[in-house]
């Protein structure tokens, strides 16, 4: 039975009405002696309380997509069939574009928020990794008019724990964006959802680590591969952004700062830039792996500022300090936009980040030269050349940094 399934919400459900009633009915009805009835009563308890904690945690975990399945939950899921040494670039040295053309099976996606999403299995050729894929196509993806376009790509990335469901499910990407898409609002994004979670029990922090995993190589170069293989995509870097929350959102700049020749843009949102910031990460192990992994680090050492567009929002103490750090540091090509959320916001969880979506799309489209077209389609325009630059609540309200600039 599916850990995210309806036949096991449903039969948790039954079962906590069942460990409720049981009890008023056969409490003062047990037989025997003392000590039997003691036990009796004390399983009905603790068959109470059981099912009771089972179903508050399915339905949290329904509502914030974080496991999967047993084997993600369990502790058991392994999805590195390799992690050789595939040097500074993670390539190994593989001529890319000499690689075959491999054609993916797609099925429909299943779960809520998922309408129009298919998923395949994707074995990865460079990383090692064998892990699924979520793809959601635009409005305009099948329209005659647009038989010919290649569309840009957002990479979506989940926090930790965290199920590549969760921007489609939790923070309903699709509802929201799809009908901003059709009237041109939003630019029609193909958006790309790659398992995050690929070793049992910790974060890969988005890192390549010979001879455990490859996970930017399985984020950077296999599944931007496996898109343009099988889709109207466009090329990085122009064509492509990156977007997380929490360990998803340092993941989103770490890999636009370090691939700036694959990434255009990044979103991160309660993102932070040293991997300790999620202490289960395996970037955060040693030194040089944090080094190597953190963003801001990548920024200020870099001989040339990346043409790389950041939005990074964050509340005091969750993303905004990291978030403001690198606005200070950023030179241009580099831009950085930033986004207070104040406190009375909500705390770490879905309920802060959905209404950050469309903001951030909307950003996107903006940063990433894609003008509207009567048909909800997009036209190229010329790249930004400011430089770094604060940015604006959704809602009009300025960060306090921003603020303290102004006259």
């Amino acid at each position: 039975m599916s850990l995210t399934g309806t036949a096991f919400l449903y039969t948790l459900i039954v079962l906590s009405v069942v460990a409720v009633v049981l009890p008023l009915a056969l409490w003062s009805r047990l037989r025997g002696p003392k000590p039997v009835r003691a036990l009796g009563r004390l399983l009905m308890v603790l068959f109470a309380q059981g099912t009771a904690v089972a179903l508050v945690f399915v339905l949290v975990n329904n509502e914030n997509n974080l496991y999967d399945d047993w084997a993600d939950l369990i502790g058991t899921g392994d999805h590195v069939q390799q992690a050789a040494n595939l040097g500074v670039d993670g390539t190994g040295g593989i001529a890319l574009k000499r690689l075959p053309r491999v054609r993916q099976h797609f099925t429909d996606a299943s779960g809520p928020g998922m309408g129009g999403v298919r998923v395949t299995q994707l074995k990865g050729r460079v990383s090692g990794v064998d892990a699924e894929v979520y793809v959601w196509l635009p409005p305009q993806y099948h329209q005659p008019a647009y038989r010919h376009h290649k569309f840009p790509v957002v990479e979506l990335l989940s926090g930790y724990p965290g199920s590549a469901k969760a921007w489609f499910g939790s923070l309903h990407a699709v509802n929201q964006l799809q009908g901003l898409m059709r009237d041109g609002e939003v630019a029609p994004f193909i958006l790309v959802a790659p398992r995050m979670n690929l070793l049992a029990g910790v974060d890969t922090g988005c890192a390549n680590i010979t001879g455990t995993v490859n996970a930017d190589s399985w984020l950077s170069v296999d599944v931007p591969k496996m898109v343009t293989d099988n889709f109207r995509a466009q090329a990085g870097p122009a064509g492509w952004a990156a977007a997380g929350y929490s360990a998803g959102g340092h993941c989103a700049t770490k890999l636009a700062v370090a691939h700036p020749d694959r990434y255009r843009a990044a979103i991160s949102m309660s993102g932070y830039d040293d991997p300790i910031g999620e202490r289960g990460s395996l970037a955060a192990e040693t030194p040089a792996l944090r080094r190597a992994n953190n963003p801001y680090l990548l920024l200020r050492d870099a001989r040339t500022p990346p043409a790389v567009a950041l939005y990074q929002s964050g509340q005091p103490g969750d993303g905004y300090e990291a978030a403001t750090g690198l606005e200070q540091i950023a030179k241009a090509p580099t831009t950085v936009h930033v986004v207070y959320v104040p406190k009375s916001a909500g705390g770490h969880n879905m309920a802060l980040w959905r209404p950050q979506v469309v903001p951030a799309f909307r950003w996107l489209t903006e940063e990433m030269g894609l003008l509207h077209g009567r048909a909800g389609g997009t036209i190229p325009r010329s790249r930004s050349s400011a430089g770094s630059r604060p940015a604006e609540l959704a809602s009009g309200t300025a960060s306090p940094a921003a603020a303290a600039r102004r006259p």
